[in-house]
């Protein structure tokens, strides 16, 4: 209770919330840009959703827990979102061309000689898109690896004040 006689949210439920509504509209953002202005995504793009799955895992964990567990998910969070950040930080590089793509799926394939029944053979069976082609939204200079990147910087920084705020809460 505070003085003035009201009860202080808890801060782990807050921040559970958070990560829910923070995975929700990474994904919508992503389903969005695939489904609806039909852009292909890279295998890396593919890589970049799964921290965001998990984290509406964790923030549903954080939930439903009992409030003396739930600040244990609470930090699986802020690392889930650094994950976020690091493949980010990972894909925009590749964009940039700084680094090459770990991933084979990103490289267009190249075909040496054969007869065209071999070169059909040797395609992939789902066309890939290089993960050093970014796409950008609105004619905005960004791409979108790097708004998803800046996206999951400011989650985790709010998430880490609101870390910091409940632990101290709890003396």
């Amino acid at each position: 209770m505070t003085l003035t006689g009201t009860k202080q949210p808890d801060m782990t439920r807050i921040l559970g919330g958070l990560f829910v509504l923070a995975g929700v509209l990474a994904l919508g953002t992503a389903w969005f840009a695939e489904h609806r202005l039909l852009l292909a995504p890279c295998e890396l793009c593919l890589w970049e959703r799964r921290p965001w799955r998990v984290l509406i895992g964790i923030g549903a964990l954080t939930l439903l827990l009992p409030r003396r567990y739930a600040r244990y998910p609470v930090f699986a969070g802020l690392l889930c979102l650094a994950v976020s950040i690091g493949l980010a930080v990972l894909h925009a590089g590749v964009e940039h061309k700084f680094w090459p793509s770990p991933a084979p799926e990103c490289r267009a394939p190249v075909f040496h000689g054969g007869s065209f029944k071999d070169w059909m053979a040797a395609m992939p069976a789902r066309p890939n898109k290089p993960c050093d082609s970014p796409d950008y939204l609105f004619g905005l200079p960004i791409s979108m690896t790097e708004m998803g990147g800046l996206y999951a910087v400011v989650v985790f920084v709010v998430a880490s004040l609101g870390s910091v705020r409940m632990l101290r809460s709890r003396g």
